[in-house]
């Protein structure tokens, strides 16, 4: 099936368009990587009038380090992620960039893209909700910050303005002795996950100081799992905890039947996934090198 007809927009800034989108009105759509945008307009779930393109916009393709924190252009791709410095420096970042879809996909699919399309199978809302990160964005009327917690608010729904874009994602350097892991259950690599977990853990000493579990595929947004979190802050973490933990983000989980499974069947991938990710973040927390590859049915 071929796209509606629509009208193609090259913007040359992001503050040109900003203005695009606020006069073209709600039958604008953004073009980033289009690897979401595209195959929805070929079965016409999408169907816009005009598609404004942000993928010419010098200097929004960046990975770097910069008082106290990192910043990614939203135009970076997730393969450039995946090679980057902060890959090395934050696993659970090269956990995610390296386990989306196919190298076709991770070449030409974007951060900032994946994002704003708040698809609920998504997988850097997950690892960037445990990080605590946020994202700049940029409109008529200036910029402004959004944790990525309030930035998610529904299914394909973002809190970002008609006339909005995101400009960057921003990640505080985790504190010393952290680590993360994130981990998905795909049935090929092409398609999206059946369910995900993202888990980002702080020792002091050998006690949790904070634990971050979210869990992605298994709800219309990502779910905290704060009950799981609550059982291993403040605790020396053994296999007892972790299997508590597990459980904890396996009742938490709000997953529906479809084609990728029962509901059932999706809290025990949670429950499994959460368990193997928590041990791997352990590890990492102890500056231990830990390889992780999604699991494929």
């Amino acid at each position: 099936m071929y796209p509606r007809p629509f009208r193609y927009h090259r913007a040359p800034s992001l503050q040109q368009a900003s203005a695009m989108l606020a006069d073209l009105g709600a039958e604008a759509k953004v073009l980033a990587g289009g690897q979401s945008l595209i195959p929805l307009m070929k079965l016409r779930f999408s169907s816009p009038a005009h598609l404004v393109d942000i993928g010419f916009i010098p200097s929004l393709s960046y990975s770097k380090r910069e008082n106290g924190s990192w910043r990614i252009g939203a135009m970076t791709r997730h393969a450039q992620l995946e090679s980057a410095e902060i890959a090395a420096a934050i696993p659970i970042v090269h956990d995610c960039a390296a386990g989306i879809a196919d190298v076709q996909i991770r070449n030409l699919g974007t951060i900032g893209g994946s994002l704003a399309e708040a698809d609920p199978t998504g997988d850097w809302a997950p690892v960037l909700l445990a990080l605590g990160a946020s994202v700049v964005v940029t409109g008529r009327d200036g910029e402004r910050t959004i944790a990525i917690a309030d930035l998610i608010r529904d299914a394909f729904t973002t809190s970002l303005a008609a006339d909005e874009l995101i400009k960057e994602v921003v990640i505080q350097v985790p504190p010393p002795s952290s680590g993360g892991a994130y981990l998905a259950f795909k049935r090929c690599a092409a398609v999206y996950a059946s369910a995900s977990v993202a888990a980002q853990l702080t020792l002091h000493k050998s006690t949790c100081a904070q634990a971050k579990i979210v869990l992605g595929a298994v709800g219309l947004t990502p779910i905290v799992a704060e009950e799981a979190e609550t059982i291993l802050n403040g605790k020396e973490i053994h296999e007892k905890e972790i299997e508590q933990a597990a459980e904890a983000a396996a009742a938490a989980a709000d997953p529906q039947d479809d084609m990728r499974g029962t509901a059932d069947y999706k809290r025990q991938l949670v429950r499994a996934l959460t368990r193997e990710a928590l041990q791997a973040a352990l590890h990492r927390c102890r500056g231990e090198r830990v390889e992780l590859a999604h699991h494929y049915a």
